[in-house]
């Protein structure tokens, strides 16, 4: 293989694991000048492949959709097959590393002349796995679209509307796509709120890659698993109350951390904190967490208030008791 073909073929390798590349990164990543990389990419565009340029400081170069399956060597039937498959586990959640799924979901796609991706709509619609209970419906076209820009820290534009309704346009930095209780959620840095946000992604819209790429800001995994945990508790519960603590706004977001969302002020002294659950108990659980020297009062009303109380004062009267004999060894 001459150095020219060599060169050729790494520099489509990177073109197919990036939605866009800095002309100056790949001519650095090839130890080329960026010169030869134009003459190069000339040359895969004479073999078929559709490389879209962009001048200008933030241009680039980028593997444009219709492109040929190949250097994979997959037959349409494959490449259907093979599509589809991913398709279903990604929206399904039915495996392992569900990022990674989608990122291979989208990369294949991207290289998808336009009749085989026809095939791949119609066929995934009408095969759906038994057994599966399903969330709220997401594109797969969106789950890659973000994914994509997750792994390639690329700002994005959407438009968004939230439970009660609101639309509001947002600017993000991308950082983590998970899966949770039926429903995907986005975590990423929001732009004008200058702080962290979860979205839940079938209620994105209007998706507009800026190109414009960001220095990921560090989180922890249990940090991303944190977030993801508090996006779940917004979703509406059986039982839900309020908690009104005797404990000033700003001090309660800094004891609660992400956990003091949709909190509010009740006057300079008190916090209004929502709390719920599938059931009293974990709504009770909740209540729990206020610190121990915190007074408040909470309007959970109802069959739930009954059996909160009744469950509280048997744990009351098991601790007054005297304890069991020890058991016998």
């Amino acid at each position: 293989m001459s150095d020219t073909t060599g060169r050729a073929l790494s520099l489509l390798n990177l073109l197919q694991t990036h939605r866009h590349w800095p002309g100056a990164e790949l001519a650095d990543r090839l130890g080329v000048t960026e010169r030869t990389v134009r003459r190069d990419v000339e040359r895969l565009r004479d073999l078929g492949y559709r490389i879209e340029s962009t001048p200008g400081a933030a241009g680039g170069y980028r593997l444009e959709a219709g492109s040929a399956v190949p250097p994979l060597l997959l037959t349409d039937e494959e490449a259907v097959a093979m599509a589809i498959g991913l398709r279903l586990a990604a929206s399904q959640r039915i495996t392992t590393g569900v990022e990674t799924t989608i990122t291979a979901l989208a990369k294949l796609e991207q290289v998808l002349p336009a009749p085989l991706r026809r095939r791949v709509n119609a066929l995934a619609e009408t095969v759906q796995p038994a057994g599966l209970n399903a969330g709220a419906p997401v594109s797969t076209e969106v789950l890659g679209e973000l994914a994509l820009a997750c792994r390639d820290h690329e700002r994005v534009r959407f438009v968004y509307t939230a439970a009660s309704g609101e639309v509001t346009r947002r600017r993000v930095e991308p950082h983590a796509l998970a899966p949770a209780d039926r429903h995907w959620y986005l975590l990423c840095w929001d732009l004008d709120k200058d702080d962290w946000r979860t979205f839940r992604v079938d209620r994105l819209a209007a998706i507009d890659h800026t190109r414009v790429l960001f220095s990921p800001r560090p989180l922890t995994p249990e940090q991303i698993e944190e977030f993801i945990l508090v996006a779940r508790s917004w979703v509406q519960q059986p039982v839900e109350a309020d908690a009104v603590m005797a404990l000033p706004l700003a001090q309660m977001r800094e004891m609660f951390g992400q956990w003091g969302q949709g909190a509010t002020a009740e006057g300079p002294s008190h916090t209004r904190w929502p709390v719920g659950g599938a059931d009293f108990r974990e709504t009770m659980y909740g209540l729990s967490w206020i610190p121990a020297d915190v007074e408040y009062t909470t309007d959970l009303a109802g069959a739930a208030r009954d059996d909160l109380r009744e469950t509280l004062q048997r744990m009351l009267r098991a601790l007054d008791a005297s304890p069991p004999p020890t058991a016998a060894r």
